[in-house]
């Protein structure tokens, strides 16, 4: 089953975890303007899952959230099920993009890092990927794309991220093993590394911290601190046709910070 949009053409769609705030949602709104139908998960927050799901019907496109706690294994076969379910309602039963964006913040320093902390943060941002992905092959169409999400930080070492860090460095080295094994298939898999971005990520700091605001810009080539479209925009145009030939690759946005 497909479907086709205005022009005759078979309409894409995408799933993007965390795709009610942030990142996330600039992701669904960006692809919608291209025409992309989305769905999209939400941990908790139902009342901006619905708000994204308006905005993307603006925009031009379908979006349905479905509930997923990216970090708990255990909810992923029943979240397989309410996609073949979503994908029913978009007269499809294949999907062609996956964005692993769904994550968690850690202020955790080598010091006093804990082992419940590295769990978290090891089954959103590793466990959660590897397995959720392996869970959604069989259903992603053949020349598919796969996107995956890491941050500067993996490039770079900052006071307060000694778990953060190096798990989005992990993320960037499956990135490169998932693109060789998915290649017979034509599935690209690539990772965006944001910078700091002004989001409600970690509480927000960026975004409301005017000093931390101003300690990132001054940072920054480019002299001022991300915003989620900076980041939403490029995922978008990563998943287009245009970057079919692009693969196994790290693309920082992030304006130039700590060069």
């Amino acid at each position: 089953m497909t479907s086709e949009n205005s022009t005759g053409s078979t309409q894409k769609i995408a799933i993007i975890t965390g795709g009610s705030r942030g990142i996330g949602r600039s992701t669904v709104l960006n692809l919608a303007k291209r025409g992309v139908r989305s769905i999209f998960t939400y941990k908790s927050n139902q009342a901006e899952a619905d708000r994204v799901v308006a905005l993307a019907a603006e925009a031009g496109a379908t979006a349905i959230a479905l509930q997923l706690d990216a970090g708990n294994a255990a909810e992923f076969a029943g979240f397989v099920e309410s996609v073949r379910s979503a994908l029913a309602k978009m007269e499809a039963d294949r999907f062609d993009y996956l964005v692993n964006n769904a994550g968690t913040s850690s202020a955790a320093t080598l010091a006093n890092g804990t082992e419940a902390e590295i769990d978290a943060q090891f089954n959103v941002h590793f466990k959660g990927v590897f397995l959720l992905t392996q869970a959604l092959l069989p259903h992603i169409n053949d020349g598919g794309r796969i996107i995956n999400i890491s941050s500067g930080l993996a490039r770079f070492a900052l006071n307060g991220r000694a778990i953060y860090g190096p798990m989005k460095a992990a993320v960037e080295a499956l990135t490169r093993y998932m693109a060789l094994e998915l290649g017979p298939r034509r599935i690209t898999v690539n990772v965006v590394a944001p910078g700091a971005i002004a989001t409600d990520f970690s509480g927000g700091i960026v975004r409301d911290n005017p000093q931390v605001n101003q300690m990132v810009a001054d940072h920054t080539a480019l002299g001022r601190v991300g915003l989620p479209d900076d980041v939403g925009q490029v995922i978008a145009g990563l998943l287009s046709e245009e970057f079919g030939w692009v693969n196994a690759q790290r693309i920082e946005v992030a304006g130039g910070v700590h060069i």
